[in-house]
This record gives structure tokens, C-alpha cells and sequence, in this order.
């Protein structure tokens, strides 16, 4: 079993910045991708970004890429995700999860393990 903890999730004004952190626990050698979805009422959940360990290969969501950058820290088996010129339509909760699998994968199936997510408000 791999644990997820998510923290930073905060309100913020459009334009701003912030960073989430993700910090996993337990059985983390079989946590071989992790990722960061984001959720809102009466949707599915949305890919936002993901990182290889193994390579530190990334991909992001088309709705992310260029204001949103992942990274990992394996010493400290955490993952961020910086978030820059935040618009209104990222308010959401945002949840880590993490994968058993060497393929990254771009869809919530693909991955084993949870986080309980943390909410992330940009006001406009």
C-alpha cells in the first residue's frame, strides 16, 4: 500500500502562483508514476500532470501546459506541482495519485493509489 498526503491547496487571485505538495508513505518502491488530477462537482476527473520516476519523463493536461510545471523529489518521495497564471477554471480539488505502472498514464484507471485531495480557489 502506498499513503498520499496532499497539502498547499488554498485560495489564491487569477494571475497568482501556488505550489501543491504530495507526500507519499508506505510501500513507495511500487510507486513507480506519479500524477496530479483535479476534480470539480458533477465532473470525471481531469488529468493535470504526471512524472516518471525512473526518468523523471513528464506530461501534462492541454489545459496546463506552459503555466503548470511537476516535479519530484524521490529522497523526500514527494511530487509538487507549481501552478502559474492560475484562471478561475482551475478551481478545483486537486488529488495525487500514484501508479504501479511504467506507463504513464493519462487516465484515472490507470492508477492505484489516492490522495483525499486538496481545494485549490482562484478568485477572479
Amino acid at each position: 500500500q502506498v499513503q498520499l498526503v496532499e497539502s498547499g491547496g488554498t485560495l489564491v487571485q487569477a494571475g497568482g502562483s501556488l505550489r501543491l505538495s504530495c507526500a507519499a508513505s508506505g510501500h513507495t518502491d511500487s510507486a513507480y508514476t506519479m500524477a496530479w488530477f483535479r476534480q470539480v462537482p458533477g465532473n470525471d476527473r481531469e488529468f493535470v500532470a504526471a512524472i516518471r520516476w525512473a526518468d523523471s519523463n513528464t506530461h501534462y493536461g492541454d489545459s496546463v501546459k506552459g503555466r503548470f510545471t511537476v516535479a519530484g523529489d524521490k529522497a523526500k518521495n514527494t511530487v509538487y506541482l507549481q501552478m502559474n497564471s492560475l484562471k478561475s477554471d482551475d478551481t478545483a480539488v486537486y488529488f495525487c495519485a500514484a501508479s504501479s505502472s511504467i506507463v504513464v498514464w493519462t487516465t484515472a484507471p490507470g492508477y492505484n493509489y489516492w490522495g483525499q485531495g486538496t481545494q485549490v480557489t482562484v478568485s477572479s
